[in-house]
């Protein structure tokens, strides 16, 4: 699992679910910023990763758990 997997992940599970990363990020009760490609890398060029809470917000506003989650970890 590496950086660019994880946020793969969250743009089709938002996807998946007919929604874009920022509605998804809104009705999580995230900022609607919070999954912009902008925020992934820092001004140093390190990886920004989402954190466990905001996975966590996403799941319980979308009644998955992170079994559903995880599908999406794996890219096709």
């Amino acid at each position: 699992m590496n950086h660019e997997e994880v946020w793969g992940a969250i743009e089709r599970f938002a996807g998946e679910r007919g929604y874009s990363c920022s509605r998804l990020a809104r009705c999580s009760g995230l900022d609607a910023t919070t999954f912009n490609k902008s925020k992934r890398w820092s001004r140093e060029g390190q990886p920004r990763w989402p954190s466990t809470q905001s996975i966590a917000k996403i799941l319980s506003a979308t009644g998955a758990d992170i079994t559903d989650f995880v599908k999406y970890l794996k890219h096709e």
